[in-house]
């Protein structure tokens, strides 16, 4: 199964989102993922945009508005992560309150993931540009 990045009819929507980013995932990002060296914002991929990809583990972080509780949406995300996941992602998903409230826990777990996965597929450091 193979994906394509480049769907053209999403890409300017994904620049539109990169630049009008939530308040949640503006501080996801600059506080924690930016630092990573290894993460992609408002990905597209196929008929998706994704809220950040880690490549190199196979990993999507999605954050969640309340607008994702709604049955419509829920059925969608489903369908959504379904199609991912048959794609070799991983779909990790945080609500806006996890961001809020838990901060440090979300971090924790993203980079637990990133680790194990990026470790045990490639064998190597997930953090080819981080200094540590």
């Amino acid at each position: 199964m193979s994906t394509f990045n480049n769907n053209p009819e999403l890409k300017e929507y994904a620049q539109s989102l990169r630049k009008n980013m939530t308040r949640e995932e503006k501080h996801l990002w600059y506080d924690f993922l930016k630092k990573l060296n290894v993460v992609n914002r408002q990905k597209v991929i196929d008929k998706y945009i994704v809220d950040f990809c880690i490549p190199s583990a196979k990993l999507i972080i999605e954050l969640d508005g309340s607008q994702h509780y709604e049955p419509d949406r829920k059925a969608y995300d489903k369908q959504r992560d379904t199609f991912l996941n048959a794609q070799g992602y991983t779909v990790l998903r945080y609500t806006n309150f996890d961001i809020k409230k838990n901060f440090d826990g979300v971090c924790s777990d993203i980079l637990k993931h990133i680790e194990r996965t990026s470790s045990t597929a490639q064998g190597r450091s997930p953090f080819p540009n981080r200094e540590g």
